[in-house]
């Protein structure tokens, strides 16, 4: 792993049940989460993706691509534009530092209204680790 290095992309597809099973999971059981009604009364096109479920995502991008023994350190992700059912989420990233065993990572994830999550995580790959 070096600075500069790219991390293949990874699309997902965001399903109605991906946005309230990730709601569920991280008992959040606010309306817009779950019921469209409601979400559209709030001023929302549909249900949205919440924070957690993002940041699970993004956890997972990283692990996905550096392999079971990485270690998350530091996860920092700034929400953009919502992710709504019947979009596909694509996450990127670039290796921004390395110091030993241990990189930071630039995340980025767009999707069809644009730019949904971009953040920094930092991974320690223990030597022998995938990357």
């Amino acid at each position: 792993m070096r600075a500069g290095d790219t991390l293949p992309p990874l699309e997902i597809p965001v399903t109605r049940t991906l946005i309230v099973a990730g709601a569920i999971a991280s008992r959040d059981y606010q309306d817009v989460h779950h019921d469209a009604e409601l979400a559209r009364q709030k001023g929302s096109p549909d249900i949205f993706m919440n924070i957690l479920t993002t940041n699970g995502l993004v956890g997972r991008y990283i692990t996905d691509h550096f392999g079971p023994a990485a270690v998350l350190r530091k996860v920092v992700i700034r929400l953009g534009a919502p992710n709504h059912p019947g979009d596909t989420l694509v996450l990127t990233g670039t290796v921004e530092e390395v110091d030993g065993d241990t990189a930071t990572v630039r995340v980025v994830g767009a999707n069809g209204l644009g730019s949904h999550v971009t953040g920094t995580v930092t991974v320690t790959v223990p030597s022998g680790g995938a990357g």
